[in-house]
């Protein structure tokens, strides 16, 4: 019995070392497979993630705990789900250490003009939670057909966006609509510069149903929503005003006063070539000699020139030129 005993807790122990020599031998693949598995909780995504990503890169990061993307009390927010992976997407292969020599491989969704994702599956990101409201004509719009992804004009990361602020939007639209940076800087321009009115006031960069990405469906229903007083109804129009404020005037800005394409009375006699009033068009060689006949006619070059009588040329409720006859 005693024979037997001994050699079953020979057994026995033979059997617990060999489960202990298991156990050693898996702790440390069971250790290293946990550690390349990716976080799940919020606060475990940004650990992992800003053990990397601080504020020393080239494009800091960590502002965006500033911004409202960052509001894990807010359900609707990325950092309320998932936080980083909310967006980049688990990117497993990313949290691998490269191989000697070789580049780490990109998030799983990388967002950037020069990032290897493609610019329509970033903006499909963002349009997870932004599509509704002004982002709701961009699928086919001139942004979205010409390549650009959200962060091409957007600063994801940044504590306040600055496309969002009138201050430091025209930057970010200027630096493509370099033809328009030139004409904000003429002598007659909309107070882009103060940051009194911002690119947004007029287009809608998300795409719109009216042309040239505007927020109205035409130009003069864009200008009325400042413009309000030059709307009418008048008994008396001027028909160009009526079909389309950029007939005369340059939006962007001009060399001449009021945004005008042109001075007056040039810009006037364009479409207005009547008998008497004047015959000619007047030029820098078919000025009117100044006579005490034709003094009148060669006051409509100072001054106003045509506004002299005609203050109202938007629109009147006076006759522009009706006389009574006998």
């Amino acid at each position: 019995m005693r024979g037997h005993r001994g050699l079953a807790v020979a057994s026995g122990l033979v059997l617990v070392a060999m489960l202990l020599a298991v156990v050693v031998s898996v702790e440390p693949a069971a250790a290293q497979e946990s550690a390349a598995m990716p976080a799940t909780t919020p606060k475990e995504v940004i650990r992992t993630c800003t053990k990397c990503h601080d504020e020393t890169e080239k494009y800091p990061v960590l502002s965006i705990l500033k911004s409202k993307h960052a509001v894990m009390a807010d359900a609707r927010t990325p950092f309320a789900d998932q936080a980083c992976v909310t967006c980049h997407g688990p990117s497993e292969a990313h949290l691998k250490k490269p191989a000697e020599g070789e580049p780490r491989a990109p998030a799983g969704i990388a967002f950037g003009t020069r990032a290897a994702t493609p610019a329509i599956e970033q903006s499909a990101v963002c349009l997870r939670c932004h599509e509704r409201g002004p982002r709701m004509h961009w699928k086919g719009s001139a942004h979205e057909f010409r390549g650009l992804a959200c962060t091409s004009c957007h600063t994801v990361h940044a504590g306040r966006d600055p496309v969002l602020a009138k201050t430091t939007q025209s930057d970010t639209c200027l630096a493509c609509h370099k033809e328009k940076r030139a004409e904000i800087l003429r002598p007659s321009s909309h107070p882009i510069r103060e940051g009194k009115v911002a690119c947004s006031d007029c287009h809608d960069p998300h795409g719109s149903t009216g042309p040239r990405l505007l927020v109205k469906g035409t130009v003069n229903e864009t200008c009325y929503t400042c413009h309000a007083e030059k709307r009418g109804p008048f008994l008396w129009e001027h028909a160009p005003v009526r079909e389309d404020c950029t007939i005369c005037h340059a939006p962007h800005g001009s060399i001449h006063a009021s945004l005008l394409k042109n001075r007056g009375p040039w810009l006037c006699q364009q479409c207005h070539l009547a008998q008497f009033h004047p015959s000619t068009a007047y030029s820098g060689t078919g000025l009117p000699p100044v006579t005490s006949t034709n003094e009148s006619l060669a006051n409509r070059l100072l001054a106003k020139d045509c506004l002299n009588c005609h203050s109202q040329v938007h629109g009147s409720n006076h006759p522009s030129g009706a006389r009574k006859t006998r």
